[in-house]
């Protein structure tokens, strides 16, 4: 595995913690850019393809954990992603210092990976099919052995972006992925991928594409 210095990402919880105060100020330094607007979200039921996505009810997930632009200082590119596994988020790096911040449900303890990856597929409502491992850990997953159809029950949710680390090139079975269990976001729930709300992850599906660089600590 791989650790990353800490010193190259500084962000805060949220946009206003982050930005500087007016008193402390360098009269000489450029101001600071506006923050981008995003349109807000619909958590309500919807209709994706042959599927229904049932509600969320966003006000029972603290507030922190929702999508929001916040400022985020890294050196990393614009469209790239940072996870933050400690604090269960991730941001899709903005221009001029921004990020579109989202909530996760990340690996249980020892189940957790850091490193650097690359997206190399994409899928709607994916095929979900347990490791020996997880059916090892959990039995009743053989059923699914040969395959689970995509669908909301399904533990990939609505749609998954599958990473390639870049230090050998494979996939590990490390994947961005929806859930139908959005109580688990912001806990250490998930067999070591990061899970978004079904809402959260269709947004941030059409926003990146193969090849965005995605950076874990």
């Amino acid at each position: 595995m791989q650790s990353l210095p800490r010193r190259r990402f500084i962000t805060g919880l949220g946009l206003a913690a982050t930005l500087p105060l007016v008193a402390c100020t360098d009269p000489l330094a450029p101001p600071v850019p506006p923050a981008p607007e995003f349109p807000p979200l619909d958590y309500a039921a919807r209709r994706d393809g042959a599927h229904v996505i049932p509600a969320v009810p966003i006000d029972e997930v603290p507030g922190w954990l929702h999508r929001q632009v916040v400022r985020f200082d890294t050196i990393e590119a614009p469209g790239s992603i940072v996870v933050q596994s400690q604090y269960g988020l991730l941001h899709l790096v903005l221009p001029d210092g921004y990020a579109l911040r989202y909530g996760l449900s990340v690996g249980r303890e020892g189940l957790g990976w850091t490193g650097e990856a690359e997206i190399y597929r994409r899928a709607h409502w994916p095929r979900w099919t347990p490791t020996p491992n997880m059916i090892r850990r959990d039995p009743s997953l053989e059923r699914w052995a040969e395959g689970q159809p995509g669908g909301p029950r399904n533990p990939l949710g609505a749609r998954a972006l599958y990473l390639r680390t870049l230090a050998n090139g494979r996939d590990e079975g490390i994947r961005i992925h929806g859930t139908p269990e959005w109580r688990s976001i912001g806990r250490r729930a998930s067999s070591g991928c990061f899970r978004m709300i079904n809402h959260d992850v269709i947004d941030l599906y059409g926003r990146v594409g193969i090849g965005t660089r995605v950076v874990v600590i």
